[in-house]
């Protein structure tokens, strides 16, 4: 950890490139949803098991994950990460040529897997990178990164890809250009001047230690990590029925160039951003925030359901806004104090992401029976469970 900002600048804006290259891969999804719909002609439900392909790896490699970091370090995990994830992209192209839907989903599971080891390498080592108290801060100006790239995905792929026209075997030039470019990333990061860090007590001889993880001897032992797994599950789950299904929503309105949609709910996630990186913590503690967050979100829903539908559609966008500063606020206050279970702990927040695999078929299975506007309903359960974390189970290790 370094309290010196001149020093953060080369390794936040390294960390940035690759939170980056997460919100692309993950974009990917929100154009695939629709996509995929025509393509093989699926019901919604099934559409949204593109989703659900990538965030099952976050709970099956989610402890692999964990255990690569430990040996390899934070900067190896996210090489190796780089090169999981371009041999996942780079199998849509057969998946394309046989017309293959589970290949397509095998393709996804291990891009995921790749995803899954980035995801928890940079998140933790953006934590633990500056003063605990503005990692909340931190990982907003990261999230700026990654919902503007998420965004991008939609943009590129509509390039080669048309939703209104579509034909599978379009997939295959962009991912194979996606594939190079990879490789090639990781490739420049292995050069690249990212010192490793420790977070407080990560090591059994460090002179600092946590009081709190000194006694412990599991990782079970720290129900703050452990409720915030699940405040993870919530919070992707809302976050991706947000980013993943408003072109999808915008596509079932019939309304013109279906694929911009996600524009809005990433521009409205950047703006949250943008407000954590200000508020955050001189004016706002990571705790009210993530409070903040999960009211503006319960409003919202209720607004979505209950007005015009012309209108809810923007609504969804101001889902993004809600729902911006609840990964920064819950990754911090849930590895807090891990100590020497830091590099664990970070797995087992990373597993919680198969929320994004759960809440969005589910969003799918409403949205068959009843209707997508109904369906946003889903969400109020997750921020409720968010709240209590942000007052509650966040604290208990302070009791």
């Amino acid at each position: 950890m370094t309290n010196d900002k001149k020093t953060l600048i080369v390794p936040m804006m390294l960390i940035g490139s690759m939170f980056a290259v997460l919100g692309f891969a993950l974009g990917i999804n929100a154009f695939f949803v629709p996509f995929v719909k025509e393509a093989f002609h699926i019901s919604i439900t099934m559409s949204y098991l593109v989703m659900t392909a990538t965030f099952l790896s976050f709970v099956v490699f989610g402890l692999p994950s964990g255990a690569i970091i430990k040996k390899f370090g934070y900067k190896g995990g996210m090489i190796i990460a780089f090169l999981i994830m371009a041999m996942g992209f780079y199998l849509i192209a057969p998946a394309a040529k046989m017309i293959s839907f589970p290949l397509l989903l095998l393709a996804l599971f291990i891009s995921g897997m790749g995803q899954t080891l980035l995801t928890g390498a940079v998140n933790t080592y953006v934590t633990i990178l500056g003063p605990p108290e503005s990692a909340a801060s931190r990982i907003a100006i990261m999230g700026i990164c990654s919902k503007t790239f998420y965004a991008v995905a939609s943009l590129m792929l509509a390039v080669f890809m048309d939703l209104s026209n579509v034909h599978i075997e379009d997939t295959i030039l962009p991912f194979y250009i996606i594939t190079a470019v990879l490789v090639v990333m990781g490739f420049l990061y292995y050069f690249a001047p990212l010192p490793e860090v420790l977070a407080v007590g990560e090591e059994e001889d460090n002179t600092e230690t946590s009081s709190y993880a000194a006694s412990k001897t599991s990782i079970f032992q720290f129900p703050h990590l452990l409720l915030g797994v699940f405040a993870i599950f919530f919070d992707i789950g809302v976050e991706y029925i947000a980013l993943g299904t408003i072109n999808d929503y915008a596509t079932i309105l019939n309304l013109p160039s279906p694929q911009n949609y996600v524009w809005f709910v990433s521009a409205a996630m950047v703006l949250g951003y943008l407000i954590g990186a200000l508020f955050i913590p001189k004016f706002v503690s990571q705790g009210m925030a993530l409070f903040l967050s999960t009211l503006t979100g319960i409003i919202v829903t209720l607004m979505i359901v209950l007005l015009p539908i012309g209108v809810s559609i923007y609504l969804v966008a101001l889902l993004g806004l809600a729902n911006a500063l609840m990964w920064p606020a819950i990754w911090p206050l849930a590895i807090a104090d891990l100590g020497k279970f830091t590099k664990m702990g970070s797995s087992f927040l990373v597993m919680g992401i198969i929320g994004g695999a759960f809440l969005p078929l589910l969003f799918g299975y409403v949205a068959d029976v009843a209707s997508h506007k109904v369906a946003y309903l889903v969400c109020l359960p997750a921020y409720l469970y968010i709240m209590y974390f942000a007052f509650s189970g966040s604290k208990i290790r302070t009791k």
